[in-house]
């Protein structure tokens, strides 16, 4: 049984004889993408862990592409009724278009386990384990002879509009150079599948010789990576024409370490 956003008035809090629960089905899995609480903020879907494996995209509360303004929302790609649809209920309705997504990207929304929304953004809960993540959606089912009793929560990153999965990679950058600078430090995956734009790593002071780790979530599977561009920038005219470079540029893929 898969769960897309199961209903929080009128379910959350009540006996497991009402609402959705692990005990419903041999394996239940769950996406929470409305879970802010009904008063005040309108959230529609269930909060609390129900089901074998639990996918909070994005913290599970605020879906990126949501916020759009109204008029823009209305008049959707997919036509006004859809648009307007996504207006009065956009977080709810993210569920079923994750889900959708997901037949086609059997690789893409891996979900990681984590106590929190706030680690996994820290990385603390980055890479897969040994046994691999489990994928949001459709073939979450793949997963479901490794199953634990207790409650799992799993956390991941999404695009704001379609095709909305992404893919987690740790990059950490070593700079040399010979003098530090304020500016800014991006980075683009090359692979045998396709390549990223350029991901943010640092913005701030650029010292040479510190290393500088991001967590980024890239719009494809890049496969195996095969080169990395590097570009800093530091966004004024400076008449010393400071130099600098990477030393040296470490890429952890999330999904198979």
């Amino acid at each position: 049984l898969s769960g897309l956003d199961p209903a929080q008035p009128y379910f959350q809090g009540t006996p497991i004889e009402v609402r959705l629960d692990k005990s419903d089905a041999e394996f239940v899995d769950v996406i929470h993408t409305d879970s802010a609480p009904t008063i005040p903020n309108l959230g529609f879907g269930i909060r609390p862990a129900i089901g074998h494996l639990d996918f909070y995209p994005n913290g599970g509360e605020e879906m990126p592409g949501c916020d759009k303004n109204p008029v823009s929302q209305i008049v959707d790609l997919d036509g006004i009724w859809e648009g307007t649809r996504d207006f009065v209920a956009c977080n709810h309705l993210r569920s079923y278009k994750y889900y959708s997504d997901s037949i086609i990207y059997p690789d893409g929304f891996l979900g990681y386990v984590c106590p929190s929304y706030d680690l996994f953004k820290e990385g603390n809960c980055f890479p897969c384990p040994e046994e691999g993540c489990p994928a949001m959606g459709h073939y979450a089912d793949r997963f479901k002879d490794k199953v634990k009793n207790e409650f799992t929560k799993l956390y991941l990153n999404t695009r704001e509009a379609k095709d909305f999965p992404l893919w987690r990679y740790k990059v950490s950058v070593t700079l040399s150079g010979n003098s530090k600078v304020e500016g800014y430090v991006n980075v683009a995956l090359y692979g045998t599948d396709g390549n990223t734009r350029q991901h943010q790593i640092t913005k701030g002071t650029l010292k040479p010789d510190n290393t500088y780790t991001a967590y980024i979530d890239v719009e494809v599977n890049v496969g195996e990576v095969t080169k990395v561009k590097f570009l800093w920038n530091n966004n004024w005219i400076n008449p010393t024409l400071p130099k600098l470079g990477a030393a040296t540029i470490t890429v952890e893929v999330g999904q198979n370490r």
